[in-house]
């Protein structure tokens, strides 16, 4: 059967290994991209890449990944590839940080090899067989909200740094089997790291993430949708680009529910805490949203949102 073609071919990975000389690193990264017509974000660090990346052909992608393992020497397998029609990057860019997931440990990396990984159909079983466990989710709130595993805790944070304090709050006896997940792995590499520093022996995360389970368990025990962190917004069961979340203009939280603007008249969408703020809730956009502040009687032009301009990049 002849495969559907696509617009946007990508892929989210992430690899640790020692990296020296990062500002060299980064040029090297954006020459190969140049050259395969490769977009999207890649963070560096002493520890590694984390990255989320696409290309307009399947065959670009691939050249890609080739000379990217090629030119380091490395062999990463924890590729996730998905599709869209809806342009996930504007442009290519490299980000150097001290850690590449920010834990607040710099400097400590998972070993190489598995620690306490459960493959999808692992975990499927576990959480349709087994009862006696913990499943904590370990993303942000709003991550949460959109889509997560059936019966799983929400830590109700801010960012990852916030997760360990969370943790210590429940009170989970040391011998209590935990399953702890998030978008990609690579949040878990981390944190099974500080919980088995703090005592916990018999935790396990999932291998490749939600975004791994819902390739290979699609409308199985997660729900809803899966937050990325680019223009996708979010990905359904299907990996395939979200049709129920933008980002909220105001904030860049995942919206959803549909406004008018009242000094514009654009159609956008916005998160529930700004429709609760009376200066945001009628508007479409920041400047929107200071000029009706300033003159509530004016109307001003068209807005071109966000995830509008996205759309017509290839235009």
């Amino acid at each position: 059967m002849k495969q559907p073609v696509h617009s946007y071919y990508i892929s989210t990975f992430y690899h640790f290994f020692p990296l020296v000389e990062l500002e060299t690193v980064k040029t090297e990264l954006k020459a190969i991209a140049e050259k395969h017509k490769t977009l999207g974000l890649i963070v560096i660090g002493p520890e590694g890449f984390n990255s989320t990346v696409s290309a307009e052909s399947a065959e670009n992608l691939a050249d890609f990944k080739e000379s990217l393992q090629k030119h380091y020497g490395i062999k990463i397998g924890n590729f996730k590839d998905s599709f869209s029609d809806v342009p996930p990057f504007r442009r290519f860019s490299v980000k150097v940080r001290e850690e590449i997931v920010t834990a607040g440990i710099p400097g400590r990396s998972p070993e190489p090899g598995i620690n306490h990984h459960l493959s999808p159909e692992e975990w499927d079983h576990v959480l349709k067989n087994e009862k006696d466990f913990a499943l904590i989710d370990t993303r942000n709130w709003y991550e949460y909200k959109i889509g997560t595993f059936k019966g799983a805790i929400n830590p109700n944070i801010e960012k990852f740094t916030e997760f360990p304090a969370f943790f210590e709050s429940q009170h989970i006896p040391k011998d209590k089997k935990i399953l702890i997940f998030c978008t990609g792995g690579i949040r878990c590499e981390k944190g099974i790291l500080e919980l088995q520093d703090k005592g916990y022996k018999n935790v396990f995360q999932l291998e490749g993430g939600i975004l791994k389970y819902m390739e290979e368990k699609p409308r199985q025990e997660f729900e809803g949708e899966c937050f990325v962190f680019d223009n996708r917004v979010a990905v359904d069961a299907d990996l395939k680009p979200s049709t129920t979340y933008k980002l909220c203009p105001h904030c860049g939280q995942p919206a959803h529910i549909k406004i008018e603007c009242k000094r514009c008249d654009t159609e956008a969408l916005l998160c529930e805490p700004c429709l609760e703020l009376e200066w945001k809730k009628d508007t479409c956009s920041k400047n929107c949203a200071y000029q009706y502040e300033l003159h509530p009687d004016r109307k001003g032009k068209h807005q071109v949102l966000h995830y509008e301009a996205a759309r017509v990049l290839r235009k």
